[in-house]
């Protein structure tokens, strides 16, 4: 199997149909990848996901199953979510193309990257797409845009194929510390809602649109280990400082 860093993971989320997760196996083991990351499939395992893997049966054998997403993304640096959809979540939406070229070079400096799918017939919630750096949609046609989860797989796979052989790669950023991972970030969101309840900052309204709008703020920040320590320990004061008050 490929290192970890330079392969990246194929992540579906509550696929409904087994014959997908065949699918999607023997797409991205065409292209060369194998790591698959399975976010609470309705049937899995199943004969119908071994019958349409055919020729990949090791993506299978191997495919992490997981309870809740962040664990899926545990350890990732760049999540980026396949979308037909826009559902007002303010993202940077890519092609496939583009987002094969970022995975690349984020690649090209030792970050973990992920490619997000989410249910057949509902597609990425606003919750999941809310652990995602940039949406990629693929340009299908206005009237007709839903393609089956496994051929997105296959058109997202083909294009990060295509972007490893190409001769234009694209230029890798000077060293730097490497953003902080997907599941750090989500234990610095843990943090956040807590110091906002703390200091109640929400004042009973719903917590949901400014919680979604700062789960899009500090991931395009990208901020690295030191940086996210240092957002904990200013969330840390002002909870010590709203239980004294």
């Amino acid at each position: 199997m490929p290192e970890a860093k330079s392969n990246p993971r194929f992540v579906l989320v509550r696929t409904s149909h087994p014959g997908n997760i065949g699918s999607a196996a023997r797409a991205i083991r065409t292209m060369g990848f194998e790591r698959l990351e399975l976010v609470n499939p309705a049937r899995f395992p199943d004969p119908e996901a071994e019958a349409l893997a055919v020729g990949a049966p090791g993506v299978l054998e191997h495919a992490g199953v997981h309870d809740a997403l962040p664990d899926a993304l545990a350890g990732c640096h760049l999540v980026m979510g396949l979308s037909a959809r826009r559902r007002g979540i303010t993202l940077p939406e890519l092609t496939p193309r583009e987002a094969a070229l970022q995975a690349l070079d984020a690649m090209a400096r030792g970050e973990q990257v992920a490619m997000l799918f989410g249910n057949e017939s509902s597609g990425l919630d606003n919750q999941e797409l809310a652990h995602c750096h940039a949406m990629v949609r693929i340009p299908s046609v206005e009237d007709f845009s839903s393609l089956n989860l496994a051929q997105a797989v296959q058109v997202m796979a083909y294009e990060l194929r295509m972007a490893s052989l190409g001769e234009d790669m694209p230029a890798t950023s000077l060293p730097q510390d490497a953003p902080a991972d997907a599941a750090q970030m989500e234990q610095f969101f843990v943090h956040l809602a807590q110091m906002l309840d703390a200091i109640d900052f929400h004042k009973g309204r719903s917590p949901e649109t400014i919680t979604l709008r700062l789960r899009k703020l500090f991931p395009s920040a990208r901020p690295d280990e030191r940086e996210l320590r240092i957002l904990h320990g200013i969330l840390s004061d002002a909870m010590r400082t709203a239980k004294k008050s």
